[in-house]
């Protein structure tokens, strides 16, 4: 079992709802989950189609949203960025421009520069992604695509084709760096540019 809260001090468990869930469980059922929490939200927040944007957070022009997602105190989301839902961005996080983010969880002060992909991911708070790095969410080149995960020397099989990574709090990774489907980082872990983090081969 993982627990979220080794990785992410300010994961918002009534948010989440189960914390017994594992990452990619939350992910799947995110939609759900956010479409709860959005009907909690009150007046700070401009809601319309299950998109959410508190009144602080700042849209640049050619942003597209699409699916359940939150935006929230004093988020940033640059020119052109393309977010399907779910997503959930808490405070303060900064989507550069041209980023694609995929039913995803980015915790609070956290920033993706731009050119960014970040899929079916959960990123803890104070994580800084650099232009161009990615958290891949599926095996293309492989017969058999399900996504195993290893956690403390031992390989867990998600069950599931999409799942990208969880990224412990303040970590690190550089410019055109690729985090391989199903890549667990501990908070504080640095991934140099151009570095490939592929942790099942």
């Amino acid at each position: 079992m993982i627990d979220l809260k080794q990785y992410i001090d300010s994961i918002d468990l009534i948010l989440l709802q189960n914390s017994t869930l594992q990452p990619w469980e939350v992910l799947e059922h995110l939609e759900r989950i956010l479409a709860a929490h959005i009907a909690t939200l009150g007046n700070d927040y401009v809601i319309e189609n299950n998109i959410a944007i508190h009144k602080t957070a700042t849209i640049e022009e050619g942003v597209t949203l699409k699916g359940t997602i939150i935006i929230s105190e004093n988020c940033f989301v640059g020119a052109h960025a393309y977010l399907r839902g779910a997503i959930f961005l808490s405070n303060s996080v900064t989507i550069g421009p041209s980023s694609e983010i995929k039913q995803s969880i980015i915790a609070d002060h956290s920033a993706v520069a731009h050119f960014n992909f970040i899929g079916n991911s959960i990123l803890g708070q104070y994580v800084n992604f650099e232009a161009g790095s990615l958290c891949a969410n599926h095996y293309n080149e492989r017969q058999d695509k399900r996504i195993m995960v290893k956690h403390k020397n031992q390989m867990i099989d998600t069950k599931t084709e999409k799942f990208g990574a969880l990224v412990g709090d303040h970590s690190k990774i550089g410019a055109n760096a690729v985090l391989s489907p199903g890549t667990i980082l501990e908070p504080f872990s640095v991934v140099k540019r151009l570095e490939l983090v592929e942790q099942v081969k």
